[in-house]
């Protein structure tokens, strides 16, 4: 008899892709959405404020990964040098974000990207990418220590939402890697435990 023990949790495969830009040519801004949207950096490593945001955006499709991070880890990502926060607000309320991840040799990754529920659908994704993809292609003359950028990438995946693809795609992003993950079926944090829309 074997003393091994086998995880019976549920599980699923997940489809992630991978995609990128390769100069600031390839972004085609969205349209600016009508009414009060306005995009502001968040300059103040802040991790109260950061992690609302994650749990808001990501509460309904599973982001869970940070959530088990401490205080000091939270602030770690976000004093990273070069790290920014760009947040949309619509009538002085945060309808969304999108976190920039430096990375060595002029290459910057859309760490997360989205949408609190309330305000998806409505244009304010692809107006916030398009400027947070700018913010990417610009960010060396923020932090002039940094390398010029060279490469924009991102990655998202089967359980993102449905029209997020297809906002990476009609912003310029060419897919580059397709790969398939078993991950753990976990239920839908919400913005807090057990809350739902």
């Amino acid at each position: 008899m074997s003393n091994t023990t086998h995880s019976t949790a549920p599980a699923s495969d997940v489809t992630v892709w991978y995609l990128e830009q390769t100069s600031p040519a390839d972004l085609s801004p969205a349209a600016v959405p009508g009414g009060p949207v306005t995009v502001v950096r968040s300059e103040i490593p802040l991790p109260e404020f950061s992690r609302f945001l994650y749990t808001a955006v990501g509460g309904d499709i599973r982001w869970t990964d940070r959530l088990g991070l401490t205080y000091a880890q939270w602030q770690e990502i976000l004093e990273r040098p070069g790290a920014e926060t760009w947040v949309a607000y619509e009538s002085g309320t945060p309808a969304g974000f999108i976190e920039l991840g430096p990375q060595e040799g002029g290459t910057v990754e859309i760490a997360y990207f989205g949408l609190v529920p309330a305000f998806r659908g409505r244009g304010i994704g692809g107006h916030l990418l398009s400027y947070g993809v700018a913010r990417a292609w610009d960010l060396a003359d923020r932090h002039p220590e940094r390398t010029p950028t060279e490469r924009v990438w991102l990655h998202t995946c089967s359980d993102d939402g449905p029209h997020a693809m297809g906002n990476y795609l009609r912003r310029g992003f060419r897919l580059f890697d397709t790969r398939t993950e078993r991950e753990p079926l976990v239920a839908t944090p919400g913005p807090w435990p057990g809350a739902h829309a």
